[in-house]
This record gives C-alpha cells, sequence and structure tokens, in this order.
C-alpha cells in the first residue's frame, strides 16, 4: 500500500512538473525567438538547460518549506 501511494505522488510531480515547464518554457523560448535573439533550437536547448539547472541547483524554496 505504502508503495503504490509512492509510486502515485511521484507520477503526479512528474505531471506537475511536466505542465509547469512547458507553459514556463514557452514563455521564455518566445521572447527570445520572436526578437531574433536567438534560434528557436538554441532557445530551446537553453530553457531545457536552466530548467534542469533550476531543479537541481535551487532549494530555496525547499529549505523555506521544511
Amino acid at each position: 500500500m505504502d508503495t503504490f501511494a509512492l509510486v502515485v505522488t511521484i507520477l503526479v510531480a512528474l505531471g506537475f512538473t511536466y505542465t509547469n515547464g512547458f507553459h514556463d518554457s514557452a514563455n521564455a523560448i518566445a521572447t527570445s525567438v520572436s526578437t531574433r535573439a536567438l534560434t528557436p533550437r538554441a532557445a530551446l536547448a537553453m530553457a531545457a538547460v536552466m530548467n534542469l539547472a533550476g531543479a537541481f541547483l535551487g532549494s530555496g524554496v525547499a529549505n523555506t518549506v521544511s
């Protein structure tokens, strides 16, 4: 029973992170692509790398909540 709850919690967290990521990344990518500061490929790569770095390095919210 505990394993099932853990799996469901992880799946919900991954789903939330996925939807949050594609909404935020779209805002960041649209600005740099529409001003022609970056190509779409470069903007997408930069958004992916920075979102991943933020997830691994950003612990401020977790420390505040704890």
